[in-house]
Parts: C-alpha cells; structure tokens; sequence
C-alpha cells in the first residue's frame, strides 16, 4: 500500500484531525526519504572524525521514523501535540542537515543526506503551517 492509499483512507474518518492531506503525504513522503539517507549515511561512514555525523543522523533516522507513524494515526490526536512533534522534527532535520553539509564535499552520502533533511524540514514546516490554517 503506498502513502496516498493510506491518507486517503485516513480522509474518510470523522474524527480525522483538520489538515490538507496532500501535505500531509508529502510530508509523510519526506520524513521516509529522510529516514533512508539518513540510515544509509550513518551506515556509510566511518572514523572517529565521524561519530558526531553518524549519531546525529541515526538520531534524525529515528525522529523521522517515529514522526511518520504519528502522522499515521492522527486521529483523536492533540493538535498542539502534533505541532511539536513537527517543529522538533523539524529541528533535529536542521541540525542534521547542518552537521552533514559538513561532510557534502568529501562524501556523496553526506550530501544526499543533507538534501534529504533539508527536505523533511521544508515538509515540515508546510505541515505546520497546513495544520494552522485548517484549524482556524
């Protein structure tokens, strides 16, 4: 089943949480791509010059992880909940793509896994800002 079944399916509910489900998949799209870079480019690397990098993208691996199965069951869910979950998200995207950008010029990894956060972190904040303006 591929993310657009599943938020489609999760249109239908009533008791569905106000949000633009497009965005929602895009997102939810975003946060998968993340979570693989980042996976991958923990995976890669090597060398105590490294371990920050590596730590900092299981690290976001595991956000993103977590970050899309919350976004599988937003029913019944607290909004301001939600909303800090998708700015620490956010954050932790940042803070990878950061430490990555770092790494960009000596390893294609770290490059793709920088875009890959930058990504997730741009999803989120479309997140955020679709919840806001559905709940108003």
């Amino acid at each position: 089943m591929d993310m657009k079944t599943m938020t489609d399916m999760m249109a239908d509910s009533d008791t569905m949480m106000p949000m633009d489900h497009d965005v929602m998949q895009a997102c939810m799209e975003a946060c998968m791509a993340c979570e693989q870079a980042c996976t991958m480019a923990a995976d890669m690397e090597s060398g105590a010059e490294m371990s920050m990098c590596r730590s900092m993208c299981m690290s976001c691996a595991d956000m993103c992880h977590t970050m899309m199965r919350m976004m599988l069951r937003p029913m019944g869910m607290d909004m301001g909940a939600m909303m800090a979950m998708h700015e620490a998200m956010k954050t932790m995207a940042m803070a990878c793509y950061d430490e990555c950008m770092k790494h960009a010029e000596t390893s294609e990894a770290m490059r793709m896994c920088a875009q890959a956060c930058m990504d997730c972190a741009n999803a989120c904040d479309a997140m955020m800002k679709s919840m806001s303006s559905a709940s108003m």
